[in-house]
């Protein structure tokens, strides 16, 4: 597929995904499984409150149970572990995700080390880390399985190419370079003390950029005909790439919005049929 000036679209891309994922679920139904998302949020963050509702409301138009579990500002750490491995436990759950960021007094990582890693649907765990490194994780961290989601619909190549990856965060950056590397592209990981970063980005083949800053990647920076993910979602609906100087060096961009974040929920929805599916067997 030759691409000219094509605008990845996320939208396209995950509702193709939520049609296979709602065939899927409509079998399982026939025999009598409810695949059921188990979402926790802890305390009031309004924008944490919102990123639960929506996954909450994708699930119930699929038709797939979403048990919403809200838990008190002041919960201690050793409570919501409590309350994660009393879910893991139960049958009827297919996938936990706990929102975040949580509270700052509860240890974020302890509370997603809890998670089975059966049920670790959106990838937070170290050993589903592990699994991804070796190249036969179940269940991807979201947002990088939503990257290369993109990529797979679109047919990017990957394979012999130079791929950056802006950012090392331990649920995009690290994830997402070790997706790439499975696919046999060369990658380089960059981070605040890379050295002469635009220097490296104009060498890309593929830019993914995940760093949490608005408008950071400029168009000089580009290589003409480079393919850039943009994986930020910044205040003002406002991606990490400088969208309109980007657009007119790249050969293929996701915007922002309607890009990687759509397809981040839809692969949340596709990991948790993918459990209850397991629960079939």
């Amino acid at each position: 597929m030759v691409l000219e000036k094509l605008i990845l679209d996320g939208i396209a891309v995950a509702n193709t995904v939520k049609e296979h994922v709602k065939e899927r679920v409509e079998y399982l139904k026939s025999k009598d499984i409810r695949p059921c998302l188990a979402t926790i949020l802890v305390g009031n963050d309004p924008s944490s409150a919102t990123y639960v509702k929506m996954k909450g409301n994708e699930c119930e138009r699929l038709g797939i149970l979403s048990k919403r579990i809200h838990l008190p500002e002041e919960t201690t750490t050793e409570e919501l572990v409590a309350c994660i491995i009393e879910l893991n436990h139960s049958t009827d759950i297919d996938g936990i995700l706990l929102q975040h960021p949580v509270p700052s007094h509860i240890d974020e990582r302890a509370a997603f080390e809890a998670i089975s890693i059966e049920k670790d649907v959106d990838g937070v765990t170290s050993q589903g880390f592990g699994q991804l490194a070796f190249g036969f994780s179940d269940y991807p961290c979201c947002t990088p399985a939503a990257i290369m989601q993109i990529i797979e619909h679109y047919k990017i190549p990957v394979e012999g190419k130079h791929a950056v990856v802006i950012g090392r965060s331990p649920i995009l950056g690290k994830p997402v370079s070790l997706m790439l590397l499975n696919k046999n592209a060369t990658v380089t990981t960059c981070h605040s003390k890379t050295v002469d970063l635009p220097s490296i980005v104009k060498q890309a083949d593929i830019v993914v950029a995940a760093v949490g800053k608005p408008n950071f990647v400029k168009g000089d920076w580009i290589k003409d005909g480079a393919v850039i993910l943009d994986a930020g979602y910044n205040k003002g609906n406002i991606g990490d790439v400088d969208y309109e100087e980007c657009f007119n060096k790249a050969r293929a961009i996701t915007p922002v919005p309607g890009g990687v974040g759509p397809v981040t929920i839809s692969m949340l929805l596709k990991h948790t049929v993918d459990s209850a599916e397991k629960r079939e067997k």
